[in-house]
């Protein structure tokens, strides 16, 4: 028996998104209830199951006395059994149950979460109630899909996972901003990246990624910014500045692609334009960091030459184009040691942002790697970073290096680009923020 059929109190329950499946026959349903309204002898009930909402309809002449009793006390989020036909809703493409029967599982009490508004402080209190919210369902459903559709990509294209460690003696680009626990009497770090483990899986596998939590002790508020969020980085052996970006893009592009095709009905929810999504394809836009700056300035900023593009930049810069946009060869002094300088400019590095459009900003970080020890060797020196901790990373240089590139992206900087929201503090189920590490 499939998960979406199964035997309860003698009849066929399925999850309401098979409903299609089964007009005109009998079947159940069990969830919450989302909402409730009558209207003289008749109850209109949406009850969420999980995988949907669906509205029931209860009709005092269609259902026995002890189903009527029930729907009368029904309260926000109780939960219930409904037994009922599968009908085709009269004006709209949707499916609903003409209810027969209706089993009170728990009659909940007064929900906190009422019709009112509410603020965003009061919402995050409650974020065990709020994720039950229709937008919040939807927000979910689509960072699912976003998930899923990173790992079918990345499978097909020949890369393997790889689990790279949480706890690390060492940071990718310094400590400091990074969360420091005592490892047995010695300092280790929350993990920021795993890129440098992936670096050194690719000598046996060509190319990985690993999937997971990551965490910056950064001190910022903006509406960009968690302490704990996720991260997917992937790294390729035999591949260019060039082959990176084109993995990038046609990443993107897919999931994009799979969010629209999978999740209509969360995007009608949320009230996202999805006109600037459809637009989203291979290739996409690529400007270099000075052409960048030229253009930022144009439009009153006043950014220097060297400096590295802050979120008003990015914000400025993406409302100029209509799908995302690489901005790529950064100066090297504003970024990281492991870089590989561009050979026909030695102050630029062969790297690259790719910023999502409509104002979201940097969603991808990637460069190509330096794969030449004594070059590494140099720029960690340059850095001022302990040799001996990296020494293993250096071996990667002395044992069948080659060309590699490589690139993360932030899982809920995406989410909240492509669902239209303004915060990524929905995007993920219980954020943590520089004030707020509850519920």
């Amino acid at each position: 028996m499939s998960q979406s059929e199964v035997d309860i109190l003698g009849m066929k329950a399925i999850f309401s998104n098979k409903l299609p499946e089964f007009v005109g026959q009998e079947v159940g349903l069990k969830g919450w209830v989302a909402n409730i309204r009558s209207s003289g002898k008749i109850y209109f009930i949406e009850l969420r199951d999980g995988a949907g909402f669906t509205q029931v309809v209860v009709s005092e002449k269609e259902v026995d006395a002890a189903s009527w009793q029930a729907a009368q006390s029904l309260t926000l989020e109780s939960t219930v059994i409904i037994q009922g036909t599968v009908s085709k809703h009269p004006q709209k493409e949707e499916f609903e149950l003409q209810a027969k029967k209706i089993e009170l599982v728990q009659k909940a009490e007064e929900y906190p979460i009422g019709k009112k508004e509410h603020g965003p402080d009061f919402l995050l209190d409650n974020r065990h109630l709020w994720l039950r919210s229709s937008k919040q369902w939807a927000i979910q459903r689509v960072r699912n899909t976003i998930i899923n559709s990173t790992f079918w990509y990345l499978n097909n294209e020949g890369f393997i996972k790889i689990d790279s460690p949480i706890l690390t003696p060492t940071s990718c680009e310094g400590t400091t901003t990074l969360f420091e626990i005592d490892y047995f009497g010695e300092p280790a770090y929350l993990t920021q990246s795993g890129q440098l483990y992936l670096e050194a899986a690719i000598a046996a596998h060509g190319r990985v990624f690993d999937f997971g939590p990551v965490f910056r002790a950064e001190k910022s508020k903006t509406r960009r910014h968690l302490t704990e969020f996720w991260m997917m980085d992937a790294e390729m052996a035999f591949i260019e500045h060039e082959g990176n970006l084109k993995i990038q893009e046609e990443l993107i592009s897919f999931i994009v692609e799979k969010v629209l095709q999978q999740n209509k009905k969360e995007l009608e929810i949320l009230e996202r334009d999805i006109k600037p999504l459809q637009n989203v394809k291979a290739p996409f836009y690529r400007i270099t960091h000075t052409e960048a700056i030229a253009k930022l300035r144009k439009e009153g900023s006043d950014i220097g030459d060297m400096d590295d593009l802050g979120a008003d930049d990015e914000t400025l810069l993406t409302k100029m184009y209509d799908k995302p946009i690489f901005v790529e060869k950064y100066p090297s002094k504003v970024k990281a040691f492991y870089m590989k300088r561009d050979p026909k400019d030695q102050t630029h590095v062969l790297n690259a942002d790719l910023l999502a459009p409509e104002g979201y900003g940097e969603i991808i970080g990637g460069s190509q790697r330096e794969d030449d020890h004594d070059e590494l060797l140099m720029r960690m020196k340059e850095h001022k970073l302990p040799v001996k901790d990296f020494q293993w990373y250096l071996d990667l240089r002395k044992y069948g290096s080659v060309p590699h590139s490589g690139f993360g992206y932030g899982l809920e900087r995406i989410v909240a680009w492509v669902c239209g929201l303004q915060h990524v503090r929905e995007t993920i189920p219980f954020p943590r923020l520089l004030n707020r590490l509850r519920p």
